[in-house]
């Protein structure tokens, strides 16, 4: 599913908090969102989901107008937000519609890409950190979203459980080609995943800068090209001299 915004602004309290911010993902594209804190990367992501309708301008999808909540966007957040008393397949499957049996299967077969097909009947105070993410992420890839946003989904986690999770997502994002908008303050992390970055600046925040990565997947979390791209990003977010 294609995906456009349209001169976004978003106020809070008479305070405008994003103004005109306007971009497109393509089918399949994966697009980070980098900006400071405050610059409303996540109150984006809240448009875009149909959370927050208080907004000015227009959500487009497939070349059409929308409003409100839509079946086909998922939405992955920082902390993982499993309900204590289901197990981990019920959690993934809460909410799924079809037979008993159906729902099991679908849950059972998403578990086993995210390497969790032995933990179905662990429940959340039983996962690591990790594991809840990994929940997470089979919880909104089970309903084959066509968008899938991502609000720092990695950012609690320890380094080598954090590299782990965004081969993971590649991996799953191989399998079903979601459209995806990653909001993150890692640059390295924006530079490894996304096709492009959309850099975010100012009171109120605007587009500023859009950076696209041409290097094939899998990418070489090292190389002196990622260390080009870093060097621009931090440019444009005028973060040169810290």
């Amino acid at each position: 599913m294609s995906l456009e915004l349209r001169n976004i602004n978003r106020s809070f309290n008479g305070k405008t908090v994003i103004r005109n911010v306007s971009f497109r993902a393509k089918q399949g594209e994966i697009i980070g969102l980098v900006g400071t804190s405050g610059s409303g990367k996540s109150t984006l992501l809240r448009v875009i989901s149909g959370l927050d309708t208080e907004y000015e301008g227009q959500i487009i999808m497939n070349d059409k107008q929308f409003e409100g909540m839509n079946s086909s966007i998922s939405f992955i957040f920082q902390e993982p937000r499993l309900f204590p008393w289901l197990n981990v397949l019920e959690n993934v499957t809460f909410g799924l519609k079809g037979s008993k049996d159906e729902k099991k299967g679908k849950g059972l077969k998403i578990l086993e890409q995210v390497g969790l097909s032995d933990s179905s009947e662990l429940y959340p105070r039983e996962l690591s950190g990790g594991m809840a993410q990994r929940v997470a992420i089979a919880r909104a890839l089970v309903t084959s979203p066509e968008i899938l946003l991502l609000d720092e989904p990695f950012s609690a986690l320890d380094a080598f459980t954090k590299m782990q999770l965004q081969d993971l997502l590649l991996e799953t994002w191989e399998s079903y080609h979601p459209t995806i908008i990653l909001v993150t303050h890692d640059i390295d992390e924006a530079i490894y995943l996304c096709d492009r970055v959309i850099i975010l600046r100012g009171k109120p925040s605007e587009v500023v800068k859009e950076i696209c990565f041409n290097e094939p997947r899998p990418r070489n979390r090292t190389s002196s090209q990622n260390a080009i791209y870093k060097a621009d990003i931090l440019n444009s977010l005028d973060l040169t001299k810290t």
